[in-house]
């Protein structure tokens, strides 16, 4: 399967966007001062168990859309040299 250039950008950017994004998260869930993600004992919570398990399944799932991205870009680039 060949990719486009539009394409594999969105890709790329999109994987990039992922990790932006829950790196964010997860440094809001480490800091959460609101009772929801750590009890009073300062134990961690369902709430953050299920929220650390999205956090890792999108970095993952980030990844690897990111880095098909790469190759497509890196294909449509040694295809247009």
């Amino acid at each position: 399967m060949k990719l486009s250039r539009r394409v594999s950008w969105f890709l790329l950017a999109f994987g990039g966007w992922s990790w932006f994004i829950w790196i964010t998260f997860v440094k809001n869930l480490w800091n959460d001062g609101s009772g929801l993600a750590f009890d009073d004992a300062g134990d961690p919570t369902a709430y953050f168990w299920v929220h650390l398990l999205l956090a890792v399944t999108s970095f993952v799932l980030g990844t690897v859309i990111g880095v098909i991205g790469l190759r497509g870009v890196r294909a449509s680039r040694r295809s247009t040299d």
